[in-house]
């Protein structure tokens, strides 16, 4: 087996493909809508129930509703992670409808990330189809609030993690094809400045500035950015005042922060709660903290990679690897210790924003991969 090649099986299930992702795709499924989201929840676990797949879904009242599938025998799991939430909220069909051009499969969620989630029902399909042996259990995490966070999946997925012998994450993959070896990790900080309200002409000196208080710890937060370690802060928004003639008594900064190792993590930490007061009489609140770890190239990282390599070039393509600096659930499955491989979906453009689709050329060949990881691990 091999030798044998699965992209041409693939490529005569692109039609059922089609149909099936065109069915999720159209049943939109924003983060904060959970009837909506919910709603394609179940579709999903029929399909894999179709399977043979044990399902549990996991009740939530704040979203939609988790879902935990398993497949296959044994004591050790391979932990595979998706959601199926998007950004676009209910509505953006009819702005950016399911359609396909000069090869390109548009649609909200295609890219971001239903497509993925559709790679794995259909190399699923092919093992219980053609009897292909697995060595261990599948588990397939599907949660539904990774667009806002993961607030209430990320402990369920560092559990699951932990159990596990490897993670694989169907998050698209990067813009050349590329799967992840590395993510930044990050988070939102607030920083809120009080200083003291005053006429800006009859009583300027009895005045504290909150904005210019805000501006001294803007520029030094700036300055913390160190390209060489991967370590990025941006104050992203800032507002505070209330009149030209009043000098400001409150001002606040939103900042993100990026992150590639957990020391980096520690150290900008660390630092942020260290900030204090500038101007006499101002005072400081820090809001806020990095909740995404880094995801590290380990060992286990690079042995993944390998394997999928060699996976890809029985397939006929080079699979690349690359870091980036967005963050993904893998994040969490990092930190519990398991060795993580990301960005296994699909090849495309566009997530979050009105071109999102993926490459219909590529599509068999993602899938044959995934395939083959799940019958090598």
């Amino acid at each position: 087996m091999a030798t044998k090649q699965w992209t041409p099986y693939f490529r005569q299930q692109l039609p059922d493909f089609l149909e099936e992702l065109r069915t999720w795709v159209e049943m939109e499924s924003p983060t904060h809508d959970k009837a909506a989201v919910d709603r394609l929840g179940e579709v999903i676990a029929a399909r894999f129930r179709s399977l043979g797949c044990q399902v549990q879904v996991i009740e939530q009242t704040a979203c939609g509703n988790q879902l935990r599938i398993e497949y296959g025998q044994g004591e050790e799991q391979i932990l595979v992670l998706g959601h199926f939430d998007t950004v676009k909220e209910v509505g953006t069909l009819q702005r950016e409808p399911w359609r396909i051009e000069d090869g390109r499969l548009y649609g909200p969620g295609t890219y971001d990330m239903k497509a993925g989630i559709a790679f794995c029902y259909f190399a699923l399909r092919a093992i219980v189809e053609q009897a292909l042996p697995l060595n261990c259990k599948l588990v397939f995490f599907w949660n539904t609030d990774e667009e806002t966070g993961s607030e209430s999946s990320h402990h369920l997925i560092a559990a699951e993690a932990k159990r596990s012998k490897a993670v694989l994450v169907i998050e698209p993959a990067a813009g050349n094809g590329a799967v992840k070896t590395s993510r930044k990790g990050g988070g939102d900080f607030i920083l809120r400045a009080v200083g003291r309200a005053a006429h800006a002409g009859n009583d300027h000196a009895a005045g504290v500035n909150a904005i210019e208080e805000l501006a001294h710890h803007i520029l030094t937060i700036q300055s913390w950015t160190d390209y060489e370690k991967g370590t990025t802060l941006s104050v992203g928004t800032i507002k505070g005042g209330s009149a030209s003639n009043v000098v400001p008594e409150y001002a606040e900064a939103v900042i993100d922060v990026r992150v590639q190792t957990m020391q980096e993590a520690e150290r900008i930490e660390g630092l942020m709660r260290r900030l204090k007061p500038v101007l006499t009489g101002a005072q400081l609140t820090l809001e806020g903290s990095i909740t995404k770890p880094p995801m590290e190239r380990t060992d286990g990282t690079e042995a993944l990679y390998t394997l999928a390599r060699h996976q890809a070039r029985e397939e006929g393509f080079e699979l690349a690897e690359t870091g980036v600096g967005g963050t993904s659930d893998g994040n969490f499955a990092a930190v519990a210790g398991a060795p993580v491989l990301d960005g296994l979906g699909p090849t495309g453009d566009g997530a979050h924003a009105p071109h999102e689709h993926i490459l219909l050329d590529d599509v068999p060949q993602r899938i044959a991969v995934l395939l083959r990881l799940f019958l090598a691990l």
